[in-house]
This record gives C-alpha cells, sequence and structure tokens, in this order.
C-alpha cells in the first residue's frame, strides 16, 4: 500500500524502495546463488559485478540479465507511463520470467491498470536451427544447453504468484515465435524487449512486433552480442529503413527509442 507523505516516506520514495528491492531479489543479490557451470564460466562463485552485468546464468535466481538491464527496463517503462505513450509491454524469450515480473511490478507500484504485460516464449528452450535454420544458428547450437534455458511455463507462472504478480496482466504467448508472434493480440506495444538470441527468433519478433512499437516507444534488445542476433537487427533495420540510434546498455545490450 502506497504511503501518504503525512504518514511517514513519499509514495514515491516507497515505489523507489519497492522496485529496488524487487531487483535485488529478481537477480538473487539477497541470497546470492552460485552460477551454473559452462564451458566458458568454470568459476561458479557468486560474483557481484558479474551478476549485476549479466554474465552469468543463475542457478536460482529468476533473471540472468544483470541489475544493469533491470534498470534500463524500469526507466524505459516509467518514461512511457509518465509520457503516456501507448501499448502494452512485451518480451520475447523470458526464461523464469524475471524481467516480465519487473514490468509487472512496476505496472502495480504505479496504479496502471489499464496495460498488460506479455510473456512470449516456447517455454520449452531455445530451437534446434539443425539444417534449415539460419546458418549463424546452426553455428551456435544454443539448443544443447536447454537442461538450463528451458522452462515450463508452469514454473514461470509459479515465479509470477510467488511475487503477488499473476494477475490478469500478465498474459502468456506459449510456442514459437514463428507461430505465435503474427496473430498474438496485442494491438499497440509501449516497450518491446527481445531475448530471444537467435538469428531467426530475434527476426520472427521484430516482423511481427515492431510494426506495433509506438512512437515513442521503446525496443530493447538483450543479446546484441551475440552475432546471429546483432545481424537479423541489423538486417531488419536497413531493409526497413530504421535509423533511429541505436544506444548501449552494456557490453550485451542496446535500445532505441522509435521516433
Amino acid at each position: 500500500m502506497a504511503i501518504d507523505e503525512g504518514e511517514g516516506q513519499p509514495v514515491s520514495e516507497g515505489v523507489d524502495l519497492y522496485l529496488d528491492l524487487m531487483k535485488r531479489v529478481l537477480v538473487n543479490s539477497v541470497y546470492q546463488d552460485a552460477a551454473e557451470s559452462t564451458s566458458w564460466l568454470t568459476d561458479t562463485a557468486y560474483d557481484a559485478e558479474r551478476r549485476a552485468a549479466g554474465q552469468d546464468w543463475p542457478t536460482v535466481a529468476h533473471t540472468m540479465v544483470g541489475t544493469n538491464r533491470l534498470d534500463n527496463v524500469q526507466e524505459c517503462v516509467e518514461t512511457v507511463l509518465a509520457e503516456k505513450v501507448p501499448g502494452d509491454l512485451v518480451e520475447t524469450g523470458v526464461w523464469r520470467g524475471g524481467v516480465c515480473i519487473l514490468m509487472r511490478a512496476i505496472l502495480k507500484a504505479h496504479g496502471v491498470t489499464d496495460r498488460t504485460v506479455w510473456a512470449a516464449d516456447s517455454f520449452a528452450g531455445i530451437p534446434d536451427a539443425g539444417g534449415v535454420g539460419h546458418p549463424l544458428d546452426q553455428k551456435l547450437g544454443l539448443h544443447r544447453f536447454n537442461d538450463v534455458l528451458s522452462v515450463s511455463l508452469e514454473d514461470v507462472r509459479e515465479n509470477f504468484r510467488r511475487y503477488g504478480l499473476l494477475d490478469d496482466q500478465v498474459r502468456f504467448l506459449c510456442g514459437w515465435f514463428a507461430d505465435t508472434l503474427p496473430s498474438a493480440p496485442v494491438d499497440r506495444i509501449a516497450v518491446l524487449r527481445l531475448d530471444g538470441d537467435l538469428y531467426d527468433s530475434t527476426m520472427d519478433a521484430l516482423t511481427s512486433l515492431y510494426p506495433r512499437l509506438s512512437p515513442g516507444g521503446y525496443l530493447i534488445v538483450d543479446d546484441y552480442d551475440i552475432t546471429a542476433c546483432r545481424q537479423a537487427v541489423h538486417d531488419y533495420r536497413r531493409e526497413h529503413g530504421v535509423d533511429d540510434a541505436v544506444k548501449s546498455i552494456d557490453n550485451n545490450a542496446v535500445f532505441w527509442r522509435r521516433t
């Protein structure tokens, strides 16, 4: 419940405290869980700088994007709310749901009841590019890590529930992006966050959803450091004449605002 200034902390300060705590819990800087062991990360001990930068795959935390990228999500969402940019909030590729949980928390904290958070994912991990996917996706072979990257719809829903944020302002799009996004019942989007890693997944999301991004809305790309994802972004921007300035969030992610 918001606290009136005459009774305690200002409402805005209470919102900031709540959302700051949400981010700490989502990245689990509170209990500091270890990282998953991977071929590129053998030191699995919790490292605060690495976690803040989203440079590990947490064993328990509900997001792997790190505090810096969560700060960006909060800034983008609160800007579109303040400036009344129309549309819902969408993430394509949600893993354990942490970013979408934060999006819903921001709406809750600001008393926003007329926007929806859309969580789009296969809920079965990364697709096997096999012999039919983009060559860059075949080279990546990220499906090999689906023992970590695959999180079921039931588990993601349960994560929302644990924060008290599973309600009718949260909607799930379950399936491969090529199948679910073209017909997704989302009219306008204010913040669109892409976290699909692959060329094809990124291109599917851009093709289906970017035309619905409102002027003044934000496009966030989590995996810009991955060659396949970056190439898809460049190809889409070139083919569709998108020339809005791309800004870095950290070493992994970028965003831009649609003019």
